[in-house]
């Protein structure tokens, strides 16, 4: 039997990109053979890829492009944050961002999207990633904000690179105001929403915030009101002093400015529109964070190249 040394497990890796288990077990069933193992991985390539899609993909990045008035998002997720270091799926990342740009932003009409200079679709090209790296990978979200007159800015915390990172931001500002002040002013507001400070926005006004989310949380104020025994009409004022509390934090207009605390963020808007000449109002925004929601689960990829490592 033919001994399957690191070096070849290597030397196909390097040759393919595909990932070392798949190089290992394409040399074993080969005996070795280099070319072969290479013709083996190129027929099961998409078939691997098939197989790596039941994985959990909850590490990855997030991409984001802007031009003038358009601005666009989209999360691909892998399943370790050492895919993220990979300069193939960056790539991948920044391009389909910006073909996201094209389109109307959902999901659906960017997976369909054609992936420039391959002539297959970015659904397709993202299940060749899977198969050449190594690990699961999803197109999970994606965004398209714009303006009529105005600005879609953006900013990335944790960059990886330009435009790349683990939390992303877009803020589709409205206004006849010169471009490059808007832009400045967006870039600022963007930091604000990927901070959370005070709390993530969940809507851009008091009326933004979704009703049932209103109403829990009423219904928790009042559960801890009424523990203190008082009177009805008391537990009521403290009710909606607590409701009022709870819309300044999380309707991004009414939240204090990270950038100078003395102010809301509608008053930094007011203030903006005084100096630019022209009334400023914030249309949209967006905040993706990688992998937020998701339920990674016992297993993770990292314990299964431990378990390929040992055996």
């Amino acid at each position: 039997m033919t001994t399957i040394t690191a070096a070849m497990v290597k030397e196909l890796r390097d040759r393919t990109g595909a990932g070392m288990g798949d190089c290992k077990s394409a040399l074993v069933e080969t005996s070795g053979d280099q070319e072969a193992a290479v013709d083996l991985l190129r027929k099961k390539g998409l078939a691997k890829a098939a197989k790596k899609s039941g994985r959990t993909a909850a590490d990855g990045l997030v991409g984001v492009a802007v031009s003038g008035p358009n601005g666009s998002m989209v999360e691909i997720n892998a399943e370790t944050d050492f895919v993220a270091r990979n300069e193939t799926f960056q790539t991948a990342v920044k391009t389909i961002a910006l073909v996201a740009m094209t389109t109307n932003g959902e999901i659906a009409k960017v997976a369909q999207a054609i992936y420039p200079g391959e002539g297959v679709s970015i659904a397709e090209h993202i299940s060749n990633l899977v198969a050449k790296i190594g690990e699961n990978m999803t197109l999970r979200r994606s965004v398209k904000l714009e303006v009529e007159k105005g600005v879609v800015a953006s900013y990335v915390h944790n960059a990886v690179t330009t435009d790349l990172g683990r939390i992303g931001v877009l803020v589709a500002l409205e206004s006849a105001a010169d471009r490059a002040k808007l832009a400045d002013l967006g870039k600022k507001l963007a930091m604000h929403v990927a901070a959370g400070f005070p709390a993530v926005a969940l809507g851009i006004s008091e009326a933004d915030i979704p009703s049932e989310t209103v109403a829990r949380e009423r219904a928790i104020f009042e559960a801890q009101a009424k523990e203190g025994g008082k009177p009805d009409n008391v537990i009521q004022k403290m009710v909606e002093g607590r409701v009022r509390k709870f819309f300044e934090e999380v309707a991004l207009l009414k939240q204090p400015f990270v950038h100078d605390q003395e102010k809301t963020v509608e008053q930094v808007l007011a203030d903006a529109g005084k100096e630019f000449g022209a009334p400023v109002k914030i249309k949209a925004f967006e905040r993706f964070v990688v992998g937020e929601g998701i339920d990674k689960g016992p297993d993770d990829f990292a314990s299964e190249v431990a378990a390929l490592v040992k055996g």
